[in-house]
């Protein structure tokens, strides 16, 4: 998987868990960490008594919060003007245009959607604010998706973990199914859009006729 979740977890702790889940909620540093599954393994860890579950899932339930309005205050600062931004090691322009046309789309339930879809889920609370979304919209529809997300990913952790036996043996598959799993909503909308379609063939095209080429 390329991170061991479990040696991160005990090497980073609660503050750690909390630094991480509020990064990756609202800034744009945090738009690769590993939320998702993270939280399902510091879930698991807490089944084992490696952690407790209850502060666990208030640190994790207050970062989703607090990261998703520091994004949407820092949104509302900058304003339009975040779409000039140069690319840099730490900011790529095409995720966010990616979140925006999702945010188009759903407009606030976006907040709630996001939290499962890495990279989108960076970014939305930041396009809340640049969109000037009103505040206890912003509050309700965050709430609510802190609530699913900050709560419910480590309570499904801790729940199977406690119910499955041997369940560390299947741990790496549920953690790569979950990742795959929060991948195919935004690889769905990417590829809804026909000139993605076509890109996407056309860089298949080119690879095959690679292949056959080098056959021959």
């Amino acid at each position: 998987m390329g991170i061991d979740l479990i040696a991160l977890v005990k090497a980073v702790g609660y503050i750690g868990l909390f630094l991480i889940i509020f990064a990756e909620s609202g800034l744009f540093v945090g738009f690769f960490l590993p939320g998702d599954s993270l939280l399902f393994t510091a879930g698991f860890l807490a089944s084992q008594e490696y952690l407790h579950i209850v502060p666990l899932v208030l640190l994790t339930f207050a970062a989703a919060i607090l990261g998703d309005n520091f994004g949407y205050a820092f949104g509302k600062k900058v304003g339009p003007a975040i779409f000039n931004k140069e690319d840099s090691l730490l900011f790529h322009k095409d995720h966010l245009e990616r979140a925006s046309k999702f945010y188009e789309k759903y407009g606030g339930k976006t907040i709630i959607l996001a939290r499962f879809m890495p990279i989108v889920r960076t970014f939305a609370p930041i396009l809340a604010g640049v969109g000037k979304m009103k505040y206890g919209e912003f509050f309700l529809y965050n709430f609510i998706g802190g609530l699913l997300w900050g709560l419910g990913m480590p309570l499904l952790g801790y729940f199977l973990g406690s119910t499955i036996p041997n369940i560390d043996k299947y741990l790496v598959p549920i953690v790569l199914f979950i990742i795959i799993a929060s991948m195919l909503p935004p690889v769905w909308h990417f590829m809804k859009e026909k000139h993605h379609r076509d890109e996407v063939r056309a860089v298949v095209n080119k690879l095959a006729k690679r292949v056959v080429g080098k056959r021959q």
